[in-house]
């Protein structure tokens, strides 16, 4: 089955008809499920036996008590899963041709496709206009179409508040979950990363998904141009050959500065890029997803 284009996917109006063929794609291809095997849920303590495992020793506890005690977790299921989507102006490059944006939302709708197919609970935390735009997590297909039908209502407009709203929504998720940022990661670099790593520190499982466009990496411009900020307005007549090489090293210096902070976090990463077809773009990242989680760690 040949991969359908970025254009043609994003061309269908009916956003869970646009997920269900991405996922079926991902299907054929065959992936590991990217919401099940970490699932766990604190139960309850019990006085430590020589054998087990030094990393469950809950040492708060024995800082009040002078007592060894050890965690005991019950395995779950199913997971709630938090998706985070950018709804910033820059998400609405390229003005002509499959935005970042439209990308981006076709990605997060399969995600929650497969998400709920699997039995797992999917929410949505995202701004506009400033507010808020909340879906708590919750499983079963009448949930599932309006969460996509929030997503498909949404607009790419002015700037927003990442570390704000990643902040928010980890903080919604009652038990240790999946946070998924669908992003650019243009606005307060250092605020966002920041703030990322709590979410991760906090123990929730934790994903960085880079949107950018294939016009972004080949700064496709001769002599010339005019260019224009889509957050601020601002405009700048640059020479584009001039500009080419300097702009190129700074952007694959901004790529591998997410790609490392997330590697030293512990944090899934992946750069997904709207000339890909969506689905190959997914089962890529749901493939180093599922081998960075199969790796065996060493406390």
């Amino acid at each position: 089955m040949t991969a359908l284009s970025p254009a043609v996917v994003a061309a269908i109006d009916d956003l869970e008809l646009a997920a269900r063929l991405v996922v079926e794609g991902l299907r054929v291809g065959g992936h590991r499920s990217p919401f099940h095997g970490y699932g766990a849920e604190f139960q309850q303590h019990r006085p430590y036996r020589a054998g087990d495992d030094l990393k469950y020793l809950d040492w708060k506890v024995y800082a009040r008590s002078n007592r060894l005690y050890t965690r005991q977790f019950r395995e779950t299921t199913n997971v709630a899963v938090m998706l985070v989507l950018d709804t910033s102006a820059s998400m609405a490059f390229p003005e002509t041709g499959v935005s970042k944006f439209r990308y981006a939302c076709i990605i997060a709708a399969a995600l929650a496709y497969l998400a709920s197919e699997q039995g797992n609970a999917v929410g949505l935390m995202t701004e506009t206009e400033g507010q808020m735009v909340y879906l708590p997590a919750r499983s079963g297909r009448v949930h599932l179409r309006t969460l996509l039908a929030r997503i498909d209502a949404l607009r790419p407009a002015g700037a927003w508040h990442p570390a704000r709203i990643i902040a928010r929504a980890a903080e919604l998720l009652q038990r240790r979950g999946l946070l998924m940022v669908l992003s650019d990661f243009y606005d307060d670099e250092h605020a966002t990363q920041h703030e990322l790593r709590h979410v991760a520190q906090r123990g929730h499982d934790t994903a960085m998904l880079q949107i950018v466009a294939a016009e972004e990496r080949a700064f496709a411009f001769s002599s010339q141009v005019e260019l224009r900020d889509l957050e601020s307005g601002e405009q700048r007549l640059v020479d584009a050959a001039t500009a080419r090489s300097a702009y190129a090293e700074s952007f694959t210096q901004f790529l591998e500065r997410c790609r490392s902070f997330a590697h030293h976090e512990g944090i899934d990463y992946s750069v997904l890029t709207t000339s890909d077809a969506p689905e190959r773009g997914l089962r890529d990242y749901l493939v180093r997803r599922s081998a960075r989680h199969a790796a065996p760690r060493h406390e």
